[in-house]
């Protein structure tokens, strides 16, 4: 359905769009809408900061201390 849009489409649509909610409407919505990209990232990255944590704790040696006198 979306496939035939084009350059004109998207342009008219964009025209609308700017005479229904205005120009300061737009910016401020382009703003959050930044913010919450940001957002996004920054978690994604903290997530995987926790992921790499928890399998650098799995790999710790966890041989008991009585085999490793032994050793």
């Amino acid at each position: 359905m979306l496939n035939n849009i084009g350059l004109p489409g998207l342009l008219l649509i964009a025209v609308v769009v700017l005479v229904l909610f205005g120009r300061g409407k737009i910016s401020s919505l382009m703003g959050e809408v930044g913010k919450g990209i940001t957002s996004f990232k920054r978690g994604v990255a903290e997530g995987q900061e926790e992921i790499e944590k928890a399998a650098s704790e799995e790999a710790k040696d966890v041989t008991p201390e009585i085999d490793k006198d032994k050793a």
